[in-house]
């Protein structure tokens, strides 16, 4: 008993000095599984999280990986139950929001960088290619529209179907969006001859498409950067 009552007492210990490192400077200097376990203590009373950290960034290889896995997925690690899973997605979710919320009509134009943040939580996990629109609509509220999902092609981003909600919230510019689920953001020729495209179609309805982003869970291309537009 007594051992059993000093290890908690560690435990405790560890637990709290983690938080008070949080309070003083955020994440700065977390490890990842850091992150991971002081998520893991908000829902798992009295109890060492660390090595359950640990396991759940080896099972899914890495931070990203832990926040983008499935709830019943995240519970089959030994010591994350729904609580834990569902913490673990909230904060996915939360992330997400307010990297959305952060976008303004400027930052669209300007900081390639923050929106390729946003698209990798939004589209960059997925197993199947997903093409959206971006744009803002006359209150100036960010708008993403999903067009497709499937591998792309004119049949599939047609420019009708494209530009069809921009035009209805008298939007003056957009930005298209695509995943590659193979983890490689380099634009393919078919990515770049649509691209061009739908710009040509965007001259004609007076919307200007001004990048065309290709993102993966963990990089992303602007096809602006790369004067392909």
């Amino acid at each position: 008993m007594e051992k059993e009552g000093v290890a908690k007492n560690i435990g405790l210990g560890h637990r709290k000095r983690l938080r008070e490192r949080f309070l003083q400077s955020g994440l700065d200097g977390f490890l990842d599984y850091e992150i991971i376990e002081l998520l893991l203590t908000l829902g798992t009373p009295r109890k060492d999280c660390k090595q359950t950290a640990k396991n759940a960034i080896k099972k899914f290889k890495g931070f990203g990986g832990v926040l983008n896995a499935k709830i019943d997925e995240l519970q089959q690690i030994e010591g994350i139950g729904p609580s834990n899973a569902i913490g673990i997605k909230l904060f996915q979710e939360i992330s997400e929001h307010y990297t959305k919320e952060k976008i303004t009509p400027n930052i669209l134009l300007d900081s390639p960088q923050l929106v390729a943040e946003y698209l990798k939580e939004k589209i960059g996990k997925e197993k199947k290619e997903h093409f959206i629109i971006i744009f803002f609509d006359t209150r100036n509220k960010l708008i993403v529209d999903e067009v497709s999902v499937g591998t792309l092609n004119a049949s599939l981003v047609h420019p009708r179907e494209v530009f069809k909600k921009a035009i209805l919230n008298n939007s003056s510019h957009v930005v298209l969006a695509h995943n590659h689920p193979s983890g490689d953001p380099s634009p393919s020729e078919n990515d770049i001859l649509t691209t061009k495209r739908l710009v040509e179609s965007g001259k004609i309805l007076g919307i200007a498409v001004i990048d065309h982003m290709i993102v993966t869970q963990n990089g992303f291309t602007s096809l602006k950067e790369r004067g392909l537009i």
